[in-house]
């Protein structure tokens, strides 16, 4: 057995993942209308494919990438696009988003799928290419695209794939019911991906030992290849990237720096199983499996899940009583968010449905003051100060919260869990990394703001140097003339004057076909006038303004001088 390494801190928390495990997969009949956000990964937004009206196809792209670090999100079934607007999606923030709604037709066709058997024959960057354009994101924690943690720079080379099985949050089954129901495709999706990275030389699944049907139908798979199984003692947040990694290797990734750093990468069961189907079977990412489960609901199942399914229809199809539920949580009660609305739909990340009762998870006490007992720094899996944070937190301290490692912080909820005051630490320390992410960017925009004041400036003083330079040439050459005509003859002098005046009168003078031209407009100018001058005429007339009258036959006795004396001078200029 390999050797393992244990953790700091972390918590035991009650697991209460058997009664979600009772039944293998399940499938939901398809829901009238699916949501579907157009962001749901970290990276840029993309750019809207499809209009109101139009028609599209199961696995068909609604959007169309402009950056690289976009993924497309795809129509999970055929129907018809009613709505691209603002709905409540799935984030802590409560907020909208832009969503493409579809009217399905309950045909659920697909678009024409082409899969690579034979994988191996394709280089590393075509597949790379598949993945992106299947709008596969990490599907166990905040959706990172997956070919851009599958493509080192030249300078680094993965030589450990860590499979990250541990799925380590209570009530959350999603992972464990993939790994006994879909145990080939998971093989499948390892060998795609040792593939794209050149064969790393270990290839590790790290699990915890509370999933012993998991590791069974695992090694049936992997007796006679080079993949290793390593259980290791459950706790909680076992399932931390950089936790894991600690736990199988011994090796710490450093503050702020990456598994790949170490030449590791890190992927999760979903992610692997959603490569293997756009590779080998040609299928976008449109669908995944989601634990449904809490005492609310009368059934407790793991389901193959649309994306884009409104939670109620989860809820309506697993004997959901609405009176007995505390909250409803989208995720796992430790690093989940409750929701405010049933009408959120499934994402890509989202792993599980939690609808508590009020004596699972209680309405929440209202915080107290500190008691300074030290639970949270010795239930912290990263040994940071929680204490220290939360009062730097409150003080809005960004230099100090920098200074104690904030953003190392994995957002577990340990300390929150242990904490006797019922302080939601969590909250706070999500929201000061918010206000520092802002500070950050306003800064940047304050640089950029500076330094193209600054080059305007530069530029301006460079021309305000050249203008003085040319100035004081001109001041050097003007002198220089003075000096040799003080020198030449008197009668040279003036003629030398005479004949530069008329040199200049002769270029300012305009040609002929230029005058006739000016003339023209001066004639048509005149003539316009005299129109308007009349119109006023005919207008005071009508009116039978006397005063009027006189004013207006003036200005048409004018109008007419100055188009005759144009016409007169366009004539002499002709003949």
């Amino acid at each position: 057995m390999s050797r393992t390494w244990e953790t700091p801190g972390g918590v035991h928390p009650p697991e209460n993942k058997l009664q979600s495990m009772t039944q293998s997969i399940g499938h939901l009949p398809i829901p009238g209308t699916l949501v579907i956000p157009l962001h749901q990964h970290i990276g840029s937004p993309e750019t809207v494919d499809v209009t109101i009206g139009q028609t599209v196809l199961k696995g068909q792209k609604l959007t169309t990438a402009i950056h690289s670090d976009n993924l497309p999100v795809h129509a999970s079934t055929s129907g018809t696009v009613i709505a691209i607007d603002d709905h409540p999606v799935a984030h802590p923030s409560g907020l909208n988003a832009l969503c493409v709604t579809i009217a399905s037709d309950g045909k659920d066709q697909w678009i024409e799928r082409t899969g690579i058997a034979d994988f191996r024959r394709c280089g590393p960057l075509d597949l790379l290419q598949i993945i992106t354009d299947a709008g596969i994101a990490g599907m166990g924690g905040a959706g990172f695209p997956a070919a851009i943690k599958l493509s080192p720079s030249n300078d680094k080379t993965v030589d450990t794939l860590i499979i990250n099985a541990t799925e380590c949050e209570p009530y959350i089954t999603a992972d464990d019911a993939a790994m006994r129901g879909k145990t080939q495709d998971l093989i499948q999706g390892i060998e795609v991906v040792c593939h794209i990275l050149n064969g790393p030389k270990r290839v590790v699944i790290g699990i915890e030992d509370n999933k012993p049907q998991a590791i069974k139908a695992l090694r049936s798979y992997v007796q006679e290849s080079s993949i290793k199984i390593v259980p290791f003692p459950t706790k909680y947040p076992s399932g931390g990237e950089k936790q894991l990694i600690y736990i199988l290797t011994g090796r710490e990734v450093p503050s702020g720096g990456l598994p790949i750093d170490l030449g590791m990468v890190c992927l999760n069961i979903g992610t692997l199983i959603a490569i293997k189907r756009a590779i080998v079977d040609g299928e976008p990412l449109i669908s995944r499996i989601t634990t449904v489960t809490g005492e609310a609901c009368g059934v407790n199942r793991n389901y193959e899940v649309l994306i884009g399914t409104p939670i109620s229809h989860l809820l309506t199809h697993n004997e959901f009583d609405e009176n007995n539920c505390s909250r409803l949580i989208m995720g796992g009660p430790m690093m989940g968010f409750s929701l405010t609305s049933t009408d959120v739909p499934v994402v890509k990340t989202t792993n599980c449905i939690l609808a508590p009762s009020h004596s699972e998870i209680p309405v929440d006490t209202p915080a107290q003051a500190c008691i300074r007992c030290g639970l949270c720094a010795e239930a912290c899996p990263v040994s940071l100060l929680p204490q220290q944070l939360f009062w730097y937190a409150q003080a809005k301290d960004q230099e100090r919260l920098e200074a104690h490692n904030l953003f190392d912080c994995i957002e577990c909820g340990a300390c929150s869990y242990v904490c006797p005051s019922n302080i939601p630490l969590v909250q706070h320390y999500r929201s000061s990394k918010g206000e520092i992410r802002k500070a950050n960017i306003d800064k940047i925009d304050a640089d950029n703001a500076r330094q193209r004041f600054e080059f305007r400036k530069l530029r301006l003083e460079q021309a305000d140097k050249q203008r003085q330079a040319k100035r004081e040439a001109r001041r050097l050459v003007t002198e220089q003339a003075r000096a040799a005509s003080s020198t030449s003859q008197p009668g040279s002098s003036a003629a030398d004057i005479i004949a530069a005046a008329q040199q200049r009168a002769i270029t300012k003078k305009a040609s002929p076909d230029q005058q006739k031209a000016k003339l023209e407009r001066a004639l048509l100018a005149a003539q316009s006038r005299l129109q308007e001058a009349e119109k006023r005429l005919i207008e005071a007339t009508i009116n039978g303004s006397t005063k009027q009258q006189t004013i207006c036959s003036a200005s048409v006795e004018s109008a007419r001088q100055k188009v005759d004396q144009a016409q007169h001078r366009l004539r002499e200029l002709t003949d």
